[in-house]
């Protein structure tokens, strides 16, 4: 695999989220400052969690019970999993470009790891394609909320999946956990909820999926996914980092906010569901 050397450009910033830094630094402050945590549920290390995707104004504080999580221990490995919403005629998909950029920063990508990664899949029969021109916002969107928390670098490994079929979600899981055994790492899984349901119907549908995420039962989600009655935009994502994680010695899955796009904008009639999860190796 050949990294370009320059940063992708973002073709959200100013849009999803705010392109000016210090807007977008004071946003993220904000966001974190509101949150307040439960330490009794976060007993462990947190080594995945689940994050919504849309823009900050609708999803941001959900986004921030997660990322308030971690918010004290920061990692040197961040990998994000992440749907992809445009079409692309293949199933794992990284960047071509060396790093990602955002009013922030750059964050670094962590290419010999994306290397070895590619090896464990092409082991099992799969590759790690490159893509130069993606305009998805569900893995950028992330990073903002770590580089204003941790405030310092981390390397990157970004995966986008267009995957729902179990054994290949499994066969990835296995080559991630290959490639980051050894390593002090995050696994994030983007994905927003439901889509464009009644606002009661949302949450019927979205409590069912964030029980199955809970039950820590990637199988589950796949399957809740497939047949509509746990909708998940990323629940490839989240399928692999719960198969990941497992791997790791993660044992508990706590689910740390809730709501929807009616919150900000004050329309139940049709709505997006936002959920966000931690997953926990427990305390030796």
């Amino acid at each position: 695999m050949d990294f370009l050397p320059e940063a992708r450009p973002s073709p959200i910033a100013g849009t999803w989220y705010a392109g000016d830094p210090h807007t977008l630094a004071h946003q993220m402050d904000a966001f974190l400052a509101a949150v307040k945590l439960k330490q009794e549920d976060l007993t462990g290390k947190v080594v995945g969690l689940v994050v919504p995707h849309a823009g900050h104004r609708y999803s941001g504080l959900t986004a921030a019970y997660a990322y308030k999580s971690v918010a004290d221990s920061p990692r040197d490995l961040v990998v994000i999993l992440s749907p992809m919403h445009q079409y692309y005629p293949e199933d794992f998909i990284t960047s071509a470009f060396g790093a990602y950029q955002t009013p922030l920063g750059r964050v670094e990508l962590a290419m010999p790891e994306l290397r070895i990664l590619d090896e464990q899949l092409a082991r099992r029969g799969y590759k790690l394609v490159q893509v130069g021109a993606d305009q998805e916002h569900s893995l950028e969107i992330q990073l903002p909320f770590l580089q204003q928390a941790w405030q310092k670098p981390f390397r990157l490994m970004p995966v986008m999946l267009r995957v729902r079929d179990s054994r290949k979600v499994e066969q990835f899981a296995a080559a991630l956990y290959e490639t980051i055994r050894e390593y002090d790492c995050l696994i994030i899984a983007s994905s927003d909820l439901s889509h464009f349901f009644p606002l009661e119907e949302a949450q019927t549908l979205d409590g069912e999926t964030l029980r199955r995420i809970s039950r820590f039962d990637p199988e589950a989600v796949l399957a809740g996914d497939s047949d509509g009655s746990a909708p998940a935009c990323g629940a490839g994502a989240i399928a692999a980092m719960l198969e990941a994680t497992q791997r790791m010695g993660a044992q508990k899955v706590q689910i740390l906010n809730y709501s929807s796009s009616a919150d900000s904008t004050g329309d139940d009639s049709s709505v997006v569901g936002y959920g966000s999860a931690a997953v926990l190796i427990p305390e030796s």
